[in-house]
């Protein structure tokens, strides 16, 4: 476990590492906010649980539970400043992000104005994973416009102090984590459950649907007129509006959900 913290008026940031192999479902993940965008006190959103919870669990199909083991493998993976694997998918994300604009280093401070925290974003992703970043550089190379729209806050009627764009990801990563129940051997959830329906079809599912709940937590803070303080109303906001999606009747894959939509390359 990788945790950290910080308090007397510091930027806060207490970040667990999902529990290795089967030891699954007590991690509770936050993370804060950009320094030289916000200042203080992102936090994410994390669904709290007391041990003695009655949760019924799911049976899976064999494809279901291979995808499932598939995509906890890559939540269990750290990110490693070392790798270099996980260089080139950081280099990538810079220039999914500003495209002919030349990184200096990867560690830098223009890494900021993605909305990091610091000059050196693995400090952030060793909390998250290699997978956050990976949904990142998903979403800027399959939806680059939503995810330019999203980074320059193009759309809509934005507030004064924003939330930053990099951290708001990471935060949504642990979000759909905990929402999809992904910890568990075997989803206890209708909503995880559900999912799983639809990992099985599509490996890359989990990306796809981290897009989309990207897209839409932009839309809600957008409609709440939003800002920096409200950051986990909103995020509050959009785990309702997607579980309510996820268990529409008519669902039968990511792409008919409304929230989809929201979405354009």
């Amino acid at each position: 476990m990788d945790d950290r913290g910080g308090g007397g008026g510091g930027s806060f940031v207490a970040v667990r590492r999902i529990s290795q192999g089967l030891d699954r479902g007590n991690a509770c993940h936050s993370t804060s906010g950009s320094a030289a965008w916000l200042g203080r006190g992102l936090s994410c959103v994390c669904a709290q649980r007391r041990d003695s919870d009655a949760r019924p669990s799911f049976d899976l199909t064999a494809s279901q539970e291979e995808c499932l083991h598939r995509l906890q493998s890559r939540i269990d993976v750290a990110y490693d400043s070392s790798v270099r694997e996980h260089q080139e998918a950081l280099r990538a994300l810079w220039h999914a992000a500003f495209p002919g604009e030349e990184l200096c280093g990867l560690i830098s401070e223009q890494w900021k104005e993605m909305g990091w925290q610091g000059k050196d974003p693995s400090t952030d992703f060793r909390g998250g994973g290699f997978i956050s970043l990976e949904n990142l550089l998903y979403f800027g190379r399959n939806f680059p416009k939503s995810f330019q729209d999203l980074l320059r806050k193009k759309e809509g009627d934005r507030a004064m102090w924003e939330y930053p764009f990099a951290v708001a990801g990471v935060n949504i990563t642990f979000m759909l984590i905990q929402i999809l129940d992904l910890e568990a051997v075997k989803p206890r959830t209708l909503v995880g459950a559900t999912f799983l329906k639809f990992l099985a079809e599509n490996e890359a599912a989990f990306d796809l649907l981290y897009c989309i709940t990207f897209k839409l937590m932009d839309h809600q803070w957008l409609a709440m007129h939003a800002s920096y303080m409200d950051f986990n109303t909103v995020m509050k906001a959009t785990r309702r509006q997607l579980e309510r999606e996820l268990l529409q009747e008519d669902i039968a894959r990511l792409e008919d959900l409304p929230c989809y939509s929201l979405l354009t390359r």
